[in-house]
């Protein structure tokens, strides 16, 4: 029999707590810090401060003008947009006319992995925590324990993660996950993913053996990330089963999967790769094959500018860290370190644009009458690999360490680098920062719908 007035919380006063004002600002720079770039996290922590300090009322009016600043925002937009590009890619085509509505996928019921280093470690995890039976391979048995303990102990973590989600994973089975060193073991599986480093000799060996052994309706996808998919599957004698899978590392954590077909891959082809995407809970996007097909493509520039900037007097964290407070996840050089430095270093040995097979006479930063800068060259020639030995473009607490720290070293390398080549040192701003990266990432996106390598600009974006 009392009156509902005084219970209602909205008419409450706000409790006051002692160290309010400390703890929302340390919650402020927590979010941001999360939220590189992104506008919504920021707003709804200051709707959460409006309401601790106004009354009810004027906090919800508060929470309403916050909203309507994000919903007429670019950023929703741009975030609508990533949702239906999402969604537009799996609608694909090809120029030859082969398209998602008239091909029909092929069960995949096995799957093989071949090579274990980085990106192998990552395809296998993906393909286990997909339910799909795997069978990893590698050239002799060292590396094939090297690489079932670095298996094992991502397993291990993804499964503590699922337990959470009370999912378990069974991957001590040798039914869903077996390791072997013999070809042979591969003639019954419906898919293989090649996945060693970047030599076209070893992968067209490789393509030749699984030609001969594998079963005639077997799918053989390779996880290039630049080379000539044609080329690839010249050494078969089913190149229409040929296709690549490029997977983007850590390929367990990473949603992308680029599917490129080549000039003779077959529609059933590319409809099972985009059903294995499916599988994987990752998003396939199939595009046309030319060197660095798109992803790799794009990032050659983005990645080139940032070092003409470090020539021309920047640092590596005042270039990380703009395009970073943009909102890019990583900046262009600790996404290099991570991935490490040797893999461009061994594609442009191949290309012959660094080593020993460029001509004698050769200006140090000009290849074919472009601008070329050696300073990726010159980080490998010192053994600096990025993350995994601990130097790169920055220093890490160890080999394999995740912490990056600005070097003096390489300050110190950059001023006589400088100093050689006569270059004047001058401050960038973060606009010129921005711009030349940002731009010719762009424009190289540009570049590739301009060739039909992209059927669609979502596909690129």
């Amino acid at each position: 029999g009392q009156p509902l007035g005084p219970r209602r919380l909205s008419l409450k006063p706000v409790p006051k707590l002692p160290n309010m004002e400390a703890f929302l600002s340390e919650a402020r720079v927590r979010v941001k810090k999360q939220a590189q770039g992104c506008l919504a996290p920021d707003l709804c922590f200051q709707a959460v401060r409006a309401a601790t300090q106004m009354p009810f009322a004027d906090g919800v009016r508060r929470e309403q003008e916050l909203f309507l600043v994000l919903l007429s925002s670019g950023q929703a937009r741009a975030l609508q947009y990533a949702f239906l590009a999402e969604r537009a890619v799996q609608r694909w085509t090809t120029p030859g006319g082969a398209s998602w509505s008239s091909a029909t996928p092929q069960p995949i019921r096995s799957a093989a992995v071949i090579g274990l280093g980085t990106m192998g470690r990552g395809i296998v995890t993906s393909l286990v925590k997909a339910n799909i039976p795997v069978v990893a391979l590698e050239q002799d048995l060292e590396y094939l324990n090297t690489g079932r303990k670095a298996v094992m102990l991502l397993l291990e973590r993804e499964a503590m993660k699922m337990e959470r989600g009370a999912q378990t994973l069974d991957f001590h089975n040798p039914a869903r996950l077996q390791f072997t060193v013999d070809f042979d073991s591969l003639r019954d599986v419906d898919l293989v993913i090649e996945a060693v480093f970047e030599n076209m000799a070893l992968k067209k060996e490789i393509f030749h053996k699984l030609s001969r052994i594998c079963k005639p309706g077997a799918l053989l996808c390779t996880n290039t990330s630049a080379l000539n998919i044609d080329e690839i599957a010249s050494a078969t004698g089913r190149p229409q089963q040929v296709i690549g899978t490029h997977f983007f590392s850590p390929a367990h954590v990473m949603r992308l999967l680029e599917i490129i077909y080549g000039r003779h891959t077959s529609p059933t082809a590319i409809a099972t790769a985009m059903q294995l995407a499916k599988a994987l809970k990752k998003v396939g996007v199939v595009v046309g094959n030319c060197f660095g097909f798109v992803g790799n493509r794009m990032m050659f520039p983005y990645v080139q500018q940032a070092v003409f900037l470090l020539e021309e007097g920047s640092r590596p964290e005042a270039v990380d860290r703009v395009l970073e407070d943009f909102g890019f996840k990583i900046g262009p050089f600790r996404m290099s370190d991570l991935a490490g430095l040797d893999v461009g270093w061994r594609s442009r040995q191949g290309q012959g644009l660094t080593g020993p097979s460029v001509p004698a006479g050769t200006p140090a930063r000009q290849r074919q009458g472009q601008r070329y800068s050696p300073l990726p060259d010159l980080l490998c020639e010192s053994g600096r690999f990025g993350q995994k030995a601990g130097k790169g473009w920055y220093r890490y607490e160890k080999a394999g360490g995740r912490t990056a720290t600005p070097d003096p070293w390489l300050h110190n390398l950059l001023a006589q680098y400088r100093d050689t080549h006569g270059i004047k040192p001058r401050f960038i701003d973060q606009e010129e920062i921005l711009e030349r990266c940002l731009f010719s990432l762009i424009n190289e996106g540009f570049a590739i719908l301009a060739e039909g390598i992209a059927s669609g600009p979502e596909h690129l974006d």
